[in-house]
Parts: C-alpha cells; sequence; structure tokens
C-alpha cells in the first residue's frame, strides 16, 4: 500500500529489492555478485588502441602463452591480458567455465610462486587482491579472506584496503558471524578512503546489527538511518534519487519498519529517528510500518502509527495522504464503521478553510466525496432508526456546501435533514440558500417553497417551530419576487390572506387577498376563498360597500361554479354575510341622520335574503330608524304594523315599549300608559310597567287609574330593596293621602316605613312628619274627648294612653323633621300636660265626702295636677328657648301667648295619694 502523494517516488521504489536479501552482493566494476563468482584478474593499469587483429586471434595467442609459458610472471600476465581484451572488446571471446576454473587454478601456482620468490616487479597489494579473487573464484573462501586480510594487514593504505575490508565483512555475514561482520564493516566506515562503499557498508552493518537480534535493532536502526541520511539528504533529494540506489533505499525504509513493528511500533521509530519531525524523510517510514503492520493483518497497529505521526505533524503535507490511508485500512479490515469515522476524521481534519485550500485538488475532491458520503450515510440512517443521524447529515451537508461546485442540491438536502431531526432555523436558512443565493440551481423553487412550508407547519403546530405569521409573509414576498409565475402562488396569497385575518390584521390580510386576483392562473375556489377574506376585512375596517362587493363576487362564484367544500349551508352564508354588509350601511346611514337613506338600505335586505332574520330585523330596524329621526306618528304606524305582521316574532316583544316612547314623546302619556298596561302581562314585568303606566296616568291627570295601581302595589308585600324603591312606594302613599284615598291608613305606612327604612330623602321625611303631627292631632282629638270621671283611676289610665298616644306621634314627628315641626310639636305636648292638668282640676268630687274630706280630696287634686303644669311650663319654656338659635314660628309665638298666662305653682310636694307612670321618651 502507498500514498498517493508520495507517488513519484514509490513508483520508483517499486523495484523489486535486492539489498533486502540476507545473502548480499555488490557490483565492483564488472564482477560476480559473491566472492565466488569474482573472476581473478588484473585490475587494468593502462589503456591502448586494440590492434589492427581480431580479438579472437589476440585471445588464442595470449592462451597458447599462458598454456606453454613456464614463467609465473609470464603467465600471469597473459592472464591479465586476456582479461583486459575481453573487458575491452566487449566481445564473447571467454572460454566455458570449466576451462577457465582450470585456467585459474593453474594460475593460483603462478602466484604463490611468484610470493614465495619475492621477485615480482609490479604491487604485492595488487597481488595480493588478485590471488583473493581467484581463490574466491575456485572456491577457496578461506584462502581468499585470508589474502585479503594479508593485504589490509600488510598495505593498509592501499587504494584496495576498502574494497578488501568489505570482502572481509561480506564473508564474515555470509557465514553467519554477524558479529565479526559489524566489526569489519566498522572498520571500513572508518577508515580513508572508498566513499562509494561506505554507503553499502553502512547499509551492510546495519544488517549485521540486525542479524544479531533485538538487542542489537536500535544499533542497526542508527545505521539504516544513516544510509537515509546519506542517500536523502534533503527534501528535493527524493527526487533526484537514482536508479541503482532506489531498492538500497527502499530495502532499508522496510528494513527499518519491520524493526519498528517488532519493537513497539511508532515509539520504537520515533525514538531512533530521536521524534517526529526531526528528518524530513520520517513520514516514509511511517508510511512503510503502516503498510507493515496492515499486510500482516495489525490493521489497529497501522492505523495507529498514521495517527500518531498525524497527531505530531498535522499540517504536514503527508497527512492528508495518511488520513486517506486509515480508511484503506479499515476498508481493506472490512470495518465499516471504522471506515466511516475514518471519514469523519479526514473531513473534521480539513474542514478549516486554510487547511482545506493547503490540499492538493485530488485530496481536496476525496475531502468532498468523503462528506457527501457521511452526509448520504447518516440521512439514510436517519431514515431507518431515531437517534441523532439527520443532525449529523446535516453538519456534513452543510460543511460540503460550501466547497461543492453546485452546492444548491447539497443545501437542499441540508435543510430536509435540519428539518428531520427538528433544528428548523437552521433548516429554514439552508432552504433560503439553496433558493434565493445559489445561481443555476435548478430546484432552487422547491428550496423556496420548503422554506414557506417550514412556516405554515410551524404555525400550525405540526412542528415545534416557532415563527410569527410575519415571518411566513416575508417568506411568500421573497418566494414571489424570486418566482413570480409559480402556480401556487395564488392559493398561497389566499392561504396568508385568511391567516392574516385570524389575527385582525386586516391591512396585510386585504394586501394578500388582493394579490390573489392579480394571478390570472388563480383557480375559482382560490379567487373564493380571497374574496372571503376580502368581505371579512372590510366588513371588520367599517368599509361596508366594499363589503357588499366582495361578498357578491364570492356569492357569484359559487352560482358559477361548483366549488369543492361550498354547501348549501355556506352559500347561504355568503348570502347573509352580504345581507349584512347592506344592513350596516343602513346603520351608518342612520348614525349620520339621513334617515332615509338608512330607511331605504334596511327594506333593500329582503330583497338580498327574503324571509331571513336579518330582512324581518332590517324592517324593524326601519321604523327604529324613524323613531331616531323623531317622526313619531311615521314610527307609531310602522311599529304597529310590524307587530301585526310578527306577532310572534322575539323583536315584536320591544315593540310596545318603543310604542311608549313614541306616544310619550309625541305627548300622548295615557296610550303609552295604556300601551304599558296592556302589555305587562306578557312581559314577565308586571309591576314595573304597572308604575311607569301609573307615572304616565300621573302625568295625564288619570288620577283614578293611577291611584288604583298604587292601592294594588301597596296592598301586596314589597320589601324595598334600594332608596329609589322605598321613595317610590313613600311617594304613592303621600299621593294617596292628597287624593283622599284611605288617608289615616296611608299615613301610619307612611310614618311606620319611614321609620324602619335605612334610606331616607328630604320629601319622605317631610311626608312622614307631617303625617305624624296629623296622626298626633287626630290623638290629641281623641285626648280631650276622654272626661275625667268617678272613679278617677279608670278614666284617668284612659286619657294617659291617649296622652301617650298623641306625645309619641309628635315624637316621631320630631325624629323625622324636626327642623320644620319641632316647635308646633312642644306646643302641643305641652298644651297636652296643661290640659291634663286642668282636667285633673276640674274633675268631679265623689259625693259620699264630707267638706272636709272633700276639701282635702280637692287639695290633693291640686297636688296631683300641679307636676303636669311644671311639665307643660318646661315644654313651653323650650319652645321659647328656640328664639335663641334663631328659629320663631307661629308656634313659638303661641308657647310665649301660654307662659304669660300660667303662674308657677307648688314644686316640691312630697305628699301623694295616686301614682303616675311618666313617659320614659319624654324628654321635658
Amino acid at each position: 500500500m502507498r500514498m498517493s502523494a508520495m507517488g513519484l517516488l514509490l513508483i520508483a521504489f517499486s523495484i523489486p529489492s535486492a539489498y533486502c536479501q540476507e545473502s548480499f552482493r555488490v557490483e565492483l566494476g564488472r564482477d560476480g555478485e559473491t566472492i565466488a563468482e569474482l573472476r581473478p584478474v588484473f585490475m587494468t593499469f593502462e589503456s591502448r588502441p586494440m590492434p589492427a587483429i581480431s580479438p579472437a586471434e589476440v585471445v588464442r595467442r595470449y592462451q597458447r602463452l599462458f598454456d606453454t609459458s613456464e614463467e609465473p610472471e609470464v603467465r600471469v600476465d597473459a592472464l591479465n591480458r586476456l582479461a583486459n581484451i575481453q573487458q575491452v572488446s566487449g566481445q564473447l571471446t571467454q572460454p566455458d567455465d570449466t576451462q577457465e576454473l582450470r585456467r585459474y587454478r593453474e594460475a593460483l601456482g603462478s602466484y604463490e610462486s611468484i610470493i614465495q620468490s619475492g621477485s615480482f616487479h609490479g604491487k604485492l597489494d595488487e597481488l595480493l587482491y588478485q590471488m583473493a579473487k581467484a581463490h574466491a573464484y575456485v572456491g577457496q573462501g578461506d584462502q581468499s579472506i585470508q589474502r585479503l586480510r594479508q593485504l589490509a594487514g600488510l598495505y593498509p593504505k592501499s587504494p584496495l584496503v576498502p574494497e578488501a575490508r568489505f570482502r572481509i565483512a561480506e564473508a564474515a555475514f555470509s557465514a553467519g558471524n554477524y558479529t565479526d561482520a559489524e566489526l569489519e564493516y566498522g572498520r571500513l566506515i572508518s577508515g580513508s578512503g572508498g566513499d562509494r562503499l561506505k554507503l553499502k557498508a553502512h547499509y551492510m552493518q546495519g544488517w549485521s546489527r540486525y542479524k544479531q537480534g533485538k538487542d542489537a535493532w536500535p544499533r542497526a536502526a542508527a545505521s539504516f538511518i544513516r544510509v537515509l541520511d546519506q542517500q536523502l539528504p534533503d527534501s528535493e533529494s527524493m527526487e533526484r534519487v537514482s536508479a541503482s540506489d532506489v531498492e538500497l533505499v527502499d530495502d532499508t525504509l522496510r528494513v527499518i519498519a519491520l524493526m519498528a513493528a517488532e519493537s513497539g511500533g511508532e515509539r520504537a521509530l520515533t525514538a531512533w529517528l530521536g521524534g517526529f519531525g526531526e528528518k524530513h524523510y520520517d513520514y516514509l517510514l511511517v508510511d512503510r510500518l503502516a503498510d507493515h503492520y496492515a499486510s500482516s493483518g495489525r490493521f489497529g497497529d497501522s492505523v495507529s502509527v498514521n495517527q500518531a505521526y498525524i497527531a505530531a505533524r498535522p499540517d504536514h503535507p503527508a497527512a492528508a495522504a495518511f488520513l486517506a490511508q486509515i480508511i484503506d485500512v479499515w476498508i481493506l479490515a472490512g470495518n465499516n464503521d471504522r471506515v466511516r469515522e475514518a471519514w469523519a476524521d479526514y473531513v473534521v481534519a480539513y474542514e478549516s478553510d486554510d487547511r482545506y485550500e493547503a490540499l492538493s485538488a485530488t485530496h481536496q475532491e476525496l475531502w468532498r466525496t468523503l462528506s457527501r458520503q457521511l452526509a448520504d450515510y447518516y440521512y439514510d440512517q436517519g431514515e431507518r432508526a431515531s437517534g441523532d443521524w439527520f443532525s449529523r447529515a446535516a453538519a456534513y451537508y452543510e460543511g460540503l456546501s460550501k466547497r461543492a461546485h453546485e452546492p444548491g442540491d447539497i443545501l437542499g438536502l441540508a435543510g430536509d435533514a435540519r428539518l428531520q431531526a427538528g433544528h428548523y432555523r437552521v433548516a429554514l436558512e439552508n432552504y433560503r440558500q439553496a433558493a434565493y443565493r445559489t445561481e443555476g440551481y435548478g430546484d432552487a423553487v422547491d428550496a423556496g417553497w420548503a422554506a414557506i412550508s417550514l412556516h405554515r407547519n410551524g404555525l400550525d403546530s405540526r412542528t415545534t417551530f416557532e415563527t410569527r405569521l410575519q415571518d411566513l409573509s416575508s417568506e411568500v414576498d421573497r418566494f414571489a419576487e424570486r418566482f413570480p409565475g409559480d402556480p401556487r402562488l395564488s392559493g398561497l396569497d389566499a392561504d396568508i390572506a385568511n391567516r392574516w385575518l385570524e389575527h385582525r390584521a386586516y391591512t396585510e390580510a386585504r394586501r394578500f387577498a388582493e394579490r390573489v386576483h392579480a394571478h390570472n392562473s388563480a383557480r375559482p375556489d382560490e379567487r373564493y376563498s380571497a374574496w372571503l377574506a376580502l368581505g371579512e376585512v372590510h366588513t371588520a375596517t367599517g368599509d361596508h360597500v366594499l363589503a357588499e362587493h366582495a361578498w357578491r363576487n364570492a356569492a357569484a362564484l359559487i352560482s358559477e361554479h361548483s366549488l369543492a367544500g361550498v354547501d348549501v349551508a355556506q352559500a347561504h352564508e355568503v348570502r347573509l354575510q352580504l345581507a349584512r354588509a347592506v344592513y350596516r350601511q343602513g346603520e351608518a346611514a342612520q348614525q349620520t341622520g339621513d334617515t332615509h337613506v338608512a330607511v331605504g338600505h334596511f327594506q333593500r335586505v329582503g330583497s338580498v335574503l327574503p324571509g331571513s332574520e336579518i330582512a324581518i330585523k332590517g324592517r324593524y330596524d326601519a321604523a327604529n330608524s324613524l323613531l331616531l329621526a323623531e317622526r313619531w306618528q311615521a314610527a307609531i304606524g310602522e311599529l304597529n304594523r310590524f307587530r301585526a305582521d310578527y306577532p310572534e316574532h322575539s323583536l315584536t316583544a320591544g315593540i310596545s315599549d318603543k310604542l311608549v316612547l313614541a306616544y310619550t314623546r309625541s305627548d300622548q302619556p295615557v296610550r303609552a300608559a295604556s300601551e304599558l298596561i296592556g302589555n305587562s302581562a306578557q312581559t314577565g314585568a308586571h309591576w314595573p310597567r304597572k308604575l311607569r303606566a301609573a307615572e304616565l296616568f300621573h302625568q295625564g291627570d288619570a288620577i283614578d287609574r293611577r291611584n288604583s295601581i298604587y292601592q294594588q302595589f301597596l296592598n301586596e308585600p314589597h320589601e324595598p330593596v334600594s332608596a329609589a324603591e322605598h321613595i317610590q312606594a313613600q311617594t304613592m302613599r303621600q299621593r294617596l293621602v292628597k287624593s283622599g284615598v284611605s288617608p289615616d291608613h296611608f299615613r301610619e305606612q307612611l310614618v311606620s316605613t319611614e321609620l324602619s327604612s335605612q334610606w331616607h330623602s328630604p320629601d319622605t321625611l317631610k311626608w312622614s312628619a307631617s303625617a305624624a303631627m296629623a296622626l298626633g292631632r287626630m290623638s290629641v282629638r281623641k285626648f280631650e274627648a276622654i272626661a275625667l270621671q268617678y272613679p278617677l283611676a279608670e278614666s284617668l289610665a284612659r286619657k294617659q294612653a291617649a296622652l301617650e298616644k298623641a306625645t309619641q306621634r309628635f315624637a316621631e314627628a320630631i325624629r323625622l323633621d324636626a327642623q320644620t315641626v319641632q316647635s308646633e310639636a312642644l306646643f302641643r305636648r305641652a298644651e297636652l300636660y296643661r290640659m291634663l292638668a286642668a282636667d285633673l282640676m276640674a274633675s268631679e268630687v265623689p259625693d259620699e265626702l264630707n267638706d272636709l274630706e272633700r276639701a282635702q280630696y280637692q287639695m290633693l287634686l291640686e297636688e296631683e295636677a300641679y307636676p303636669f303644669e311644671e311639665k307643660a311650663i318646661r315644654l313651653h319654656a323650650r319652645n321659647h328657648e328656640l328664639l335663641a338659635e334663631g328659629e320663631y314660628t307661629e308656634w313659638v309665638g303661641k308657647s310665649l301667648e301660654v307662659l304669660a298666662e300660667l303662674f308657677p305653682g307648688r314644686y316640691d310636694r312630697d305628699v301623694r295619694w295616686m301614682t303616675w307612670n311618666e313617659e320614659s321618651s319624654d324628654d321635658a
């Protein structure tokens, strides 16, 4: 698995690995791949032009020289010449393997002879090198290594030493002596020369350490990392890796990842690297480690190492590829839930604008694809099960809409998801964006309609969306401006008009209703609804002329079309509203005093809806209009005709009162009273109407008819419940007294009722006081008529009772109206006592008494009469005192006359032969 961001380099790394094998190879010129395959030829010391003979002929001659010469140096030189000719000519002039193997075995003898003789004219380090090659070629590995060690030990500064040490280390590695191999590679690395071999030495030293086990892996990692440091010195160098080094780099990355996978994963890797970010190529190692985990089925570990790098370097250019790689890992694992989580991580990582803009076009497209897949998945889940799936889907749709080339459809889906999630405000904004702020969106009209539907559902309580009718109206206005030709607008405007009507917002209701008629495509039922709304609006605003126009149009549509849902009852209701509009025009004319016009409108109602209740009321109100215009006689005639035509109608019950008014205002009180009396039994308000009739009889001087009603009323038990009722009853009694109808009886009622009542008026108090005085005067006359006869006790008791009754009446009169009757009451009371004293003195003396007893009896009478005289004097004196209060009446003057005639008698008399019970209420 490889990341797309590393495409160029990874394509290069896809060449099959060689350096990762346990056996190694290294190319030195055109040598063999192993020590055993090396051909022991001398290095070329000079290069000359080839002679003008065929290479094959030259090889044949040198081969014959090699076979026939007995001199070691000659034979070695011939062998060297053969190798040079083969290298320079490039022709296939080599012998077969058997022949060549025999040749090098024979050459080894020549090498040994030269070494033993010590007479070699060339460089011994080169000779040792060639011998090592020859031993290796013929399979004598130990001898080959021995010669190389001799070379390195005897000639440490020889340019052949780096290669010798490399081959020594190589031999140790091949033999499994990894510690020795590590040491020898280290000597090569630390020595001088052999720069090209040092890179391979680092590489092989890493393998040597790797082979020693996990304890040596940190050292192995250090060696491999040095290889990468040399091969990839900077970020740009990854694009300049030569084809011959691609395998080396690739194997190095692989083995480091392999060790890290077995040593703790990213923790080991970061420890070896010194932390993520310390090496510019560290993401390649993370990629290899993640690949290794994934290919081994360790999917969680693969994801973890990717996530660790992303967490450490979230802004690295490879982070997006790692996030994408996580998705691939979970797909490989078949874990769909984790796949979606990885999608979400990718989307979240680049949801900010600056991070998204930093992505390549490919990864931006991937971001959009994943956002759409997540949104669609969660939307689908929301339709299948409960949960916040729609919310999650909406969030992805909304994020995607900001980066989509054509966001209209996505915004529509976002609105749908928000709607399903109950996020109505956000859904509304999504619909609005799709409808009004997205160019070229073919379904913009549906998005705009969805926004309207959202408001309507909220208003109708089909959702919990809190909205206002004003919001819906604004939404409809926006829709109408953007999509004026939409055929749904007429029905929508009719609906909004009726909604505003319910809120009594008549201006808005009228605006939308009138807009319905501006749509040529409006259906009859929509126009009908709009006319109904306009009828209601004009009715409510008092424009009954326009209301009549609206209702007539609605009625015409009912007659011309078969409207769904409009039955007979509703058709009648429309006609009734039309009749009401006409009727209210009559009311308006009536209020302005235009009686003639009012009567015309009221009578026109019957032509709209004949025989209807409102038509009857129109006729009734025509009569009322005449009343309001004070055309009494015309009104009386109209009212009487209405009563005759509709005797059982409820309005007829009010005709009598209106006739009473008309009779009264036209100065016909007796006819008015007769109307009241005639209708009183039918109204259930018996006495109020009779009493009102009595008042009208009073005004028309029909006194007997009045008194008859008064007597009927007062003869029934009536308990006043208000001051008005009390005064009314007292007035009746006073009028009956004045008319001479049972005057004493009604005077008694006047006094007793006033004394016991909680309500009073100046008139009732005056009437009652006057009645009390009249009753008192009547009691005085009774008192005067009683003569004191023998036996005195009997006649005196009756006279005393008469005095007390008279005194009580005068006291009641003072209680009721002291200001008016006080002086008279005091005078009359005083005269009662004076009269009693005189009557006592003049009373009959018993015949059986002798003169002495008669004289004593007379003296006793005088003694008994004296207190009464004194009391009379005091009462007259009280009347006299009123002068000091500024009051002088006829009765005060009479008291003054009496006082001038009286002489005081005895005041302190102790002897009494009969008792007298004085009034407890006497204030004398």
